[in-house]
């Protein structure tokens, strides 16, 4: 305690003025001067050891009291003010110290306050989903941040771009490219921008993926990257060179709120654009019918990953040349969610996403295994998921590799069309879609209804809890 000083003013305040006590009271049985004790109340002065002890003989003041009494609040309070509402407000954390120190009462009140409001906008958010789903139209809506409004424009509707795909088959007769679309992109971006594209150690790009050097026209990849990766970010560069007139429209059509969003819109669209030029519309729906929709077989066909094969089957939505209406969805093994997307837009009203059942989740235990499964929603409507885990950018030894899952979704009607279909085991026939078993999941649990379920995480929004004493059901949260 000699070691470290001791500022704690607002403390000794308050047990002062608990106690019923004026400053020249207080500072004649701690044998100081007034004066002296107004500069400690003001934080002028620390505490010394002999005045700790005082306190601690005359007012039977815990030692312990006067150290460190404001680090949970700081800590909340820190939480509070990095809410979107709030970030910036602050220009350090000195002033939360200070009200934490000199009003500890107010900062409790202002942090429950915040935890109520927060808890309120997340039961305002899932009864707007759930008025959504049930086709009412809802204003309710929080603050956004630029990606959310991004993720949102983009989940809501079709993912396909007719004006895209377009260029991207233009752009194929340009260049040409035989069975060497690499070597193709990186000779045109030389021949008509002299733009060079180099792959770089690790050690020279630590934190990037990909950069574009403007002055020395050179387009720098991370070693990191798998040769399918490294390929969509040369395509990506390329396409938003060569498309810049067609992604400025579409970004227009989307009509999004902020120059950020059209930022984070363009880029999205880019990543569209690659794919549409490594798996050309015609030639992948082809493959894909005949290979009925054959993920591994469709990524050795045309050199990609599984992520971007399966990626590819939900943009197959041109009039005349539809291939089966797929949905997709990436989380990482925390539950968090990354992208949703679906040939009709992503199915939140029918399908949801957020049921820790789905076979996304079961997937992490099997890395790199397919999961075939069959669910059935609580309004009976049925469909087939197919779920993987993906591999993120090489890692170091030292480095824990990322990975997420990828569940791509179709009604289950198109089953027999879908080679995985045959996978799915049938209660009934052979051959009778009819009779599949399906695992019974819900939209999430804040919005599903099942009583019973092991594996609910939230109590439903729309029921009272049960609070019988006398009764405890399978579910960690009864309800009514």
């Amino acid at each position: 305690m000699a070691d470290q000083k001791i500022f704690a003013g607002p403390r000794i305040r308050r047990i002062r003025n608990a106690k019923g006590l004026t400053q020249t009271a207080m500072a004649e049985g701690l044998g100081i001067s007034p004066s002296y004790l107004n500069l400690i109340e003001r934080n002028q002065r620390p505490l010394t050891v002999q005045l700790i002890l005082k306190l601690a003989s005359v007012y039977k003041v815990d030692p312990h009291e006067l150290q460190g009494e404001a680090r949970g609040s700081v800590a909340a309070l820190k939480e509070v003010f990095s809410d979107p509402l709030l970030v910036g407000e602050l220009p350090g954390d000195q002033e939360l110290i200070e009200l934490a120190e000199a009003a500890p009462n107010a900062s409790a009140a202002v942090i429950k306050l915040f935890r109520a409001y927060r808890e309120q906008a997340e039961r305002l958010s899932d009864l707007s989903e759930l008025l959504a789903r049930e086709g009412r139209a809802t204003a309710l809506s929080g603050a956004r941040l630029p990606i959310d409004e991004v993720h949102e424009t983009f989940e809501r509707r079709p993912n396909h771009f007719a004006a895209l795909e377009e260029e991207a088959e233009a752009f194929t007769a340009v260049l040409d490219p035989g069975d060497d679309l690499f070597g193709a992109l990186k000779s045109w971006l030389r021949r008509e921008y002299g733009i060079v594209v180099k792959v770089l150690p690790v050690a020279t790009m630590p934190n990037w993926r990909r950069r574009y050097d403007r002055h020395s026209q050179r387009l720098f990849l991370s070693e990191r990257l798998s040769p399918f990766d490294q390929l969509r970010e040369v395509a990506m560069e390329a396409c938003l060179i060569r498309m810049t007139v067609a992604v400025a429209g579409e970004i227009q059509a989307l009509k999004l709120s902020t120059d950020e969003a059209r930022r984070l819109a363009r880029f999205e669209l880019g990543r569209y654009a690659a794919h549409a030029l490594m798996m050309p519309y015609q030639a992948f729906l082809a493959a894909a019918l005949r290979s009925r929709y054959d993920i591994d077989v469709l990524r050795s066909r045309f050199g990609v990953s599984f992520e971007q094969a399966a990626n590819r089957l939900t943009m197959l939505q041109r009039p005349a040349a539809a291939g089966v209406p797929f949905f997709m969805l990436e989380v990482d093994n925390a539950g968090n969610r990354f992208r949703r997307a679906g040939s009709q837009g992503f199915p939140h009203s029918r399908f949801g996403g957020g049921c820790p059942k789905l076979p996304v989740h079961v997937a992490f235990t099997q890395p790199g295994q397919i999961f075939v499964e069959a669910v059935e929603m609580p309004d009976g409507a049925e469909f087939l998921c197919i779920a993987r885990t993906l591999e993120g950018p090489q890692g170091a030894f030292s480095e824990r590799p990322r990975r997420t899952a990828l569940l791509l979704g179709c009604d289950i009607g198109f089953r027999d069309d879908i080679v995985y279909g045959a996978a799915l085991p049938a209660a009934g026939a052979a051959g009778k879609s009819a009779m599949v078993t399906a695992t019974p999941v819900g939209p999430a649990c804040r919005l599903c209804e099942r009583a019973g379920c092991l594996a609910r995480a939230e109590p439903p929004v729309t029921r009272p809890l049960g609070l019988d004493e006398m009764v405890t059901g399978l579910s960690a949260f009864d309800f009514q």
